[in-house]
């Protein structure tokens, strides 16, 4: 396991890749609409993306990766292709995952949306998954162990009754979209769980959490991933920098209120 400290010059360059990620969900929101296709999302982000950011669309053409960001839709876990055909109805809830390259160095983060009003359980799925991202980076300082950040996340999801993916996990990002370590949102033991984080990491944490069983398929596409018993997904990401008394969210929104405790008290 290769764990990578980034430099003060590092720092600033993901700092400038995360505010420009967050800048494309807060763009992209208001065309999260009945009736818009999940290609329509893509091709805006796109556009924005190079042309107004002057950055580049990591997904795109990542191990084949056909698009500029993924678009998950209700059942959909995971790595959801936007489509023309694949336009958005009343009630669904829509993963999209953003990851902007610019100077060399990534930003990484997902929200969902909630297209007109969702069902009571979409709405808890969404608003529990988010809870348990926020809880995970209240976690995040010195001397927290990995194992802690999925101990925490299973507790949240489980006790709604919700399941946990274990098949994919946050990750190391800098210079590399995916780096070590890997974060775990479960309680599960790899060489990476034991982890002790330092100042200077930079990872992300993205819980991918089901209404139903935690089991998922992998799609004909090969990227598609959804969830084997057809229930509801969601996920919520960021990037995060191990500071030396916490954290900080490299890609928070501006419509985003994180309480983080106190390092002092």
């Amino acid at each position: 396991m290769n764990i990578l400290i980034k430099t003060p010059e590092e720092i600033e360059k993901m700092r400038t890749a995360g505010r420009l990620a967050a800048e494309v969900l807060e763009m992209i929101a208001p065309d999260v609409q009945v009736g818009v296709s999940t290609e329509a999302l893509n091709q805006k982000c796109h556009d924005y993306i190079v042309n107004q950011q002057q950055a580049i669309p990591a997904p795109l053409n990542y191990h084949g990766f056909p698009k500029s960001i993924c678009t998950s839709v209700n059942h959909v876990i995971c790595h959801g292709i936007p489509s023309e055909s694949k336009r958005l109805k009343k009630g669904d809830i829509i993963n999209i995952d953003i990851t902007v390259i610019k100077d060399g160095y990534h930003g990484d983060t997902s929200a969902m949306f909630c297209v007109g009003e969702p069902s009571i359980l979409a709405k808890r799925l969404v608003e529990v998954t988010q809870q348990s991202l926020y809880a995970a980076i209240a976690l995040v300082k010195p001397g927290t162990r990995l194992s802690e950040i999925g101990a925490l996340i299973q507790d949240i999801a489980e006790k709604e009754r919700f399941s946990v993916v274990r098949e994919y996990c946050g990750h190391g990002i800098g210079a590399g979209f995916h780096e070590d370590p890997q974060v775990l949102h479960y309680r599960g033991y790899t060489k990476h769980t034991d982890c002790v984080l330092q100042e200077g990491m930079t990872f992300t944490i993205e819980p991918m959490i089901n209404t139903g069983n935690r089991h998922c398929k992998l799609l004909k596409d090969g990227w598609t991933v959804v969830t084997k018993d057809h229930s509801l997904s969601a996920q919520w990401e960021h990037t995060l920098l191990v500071t030396s008394t916490g954290c900080e969210v490299l890609t928070l929104r501006q419509d985003e209120t994180l309480s983080l405790p106190d390092p002092a008290k």
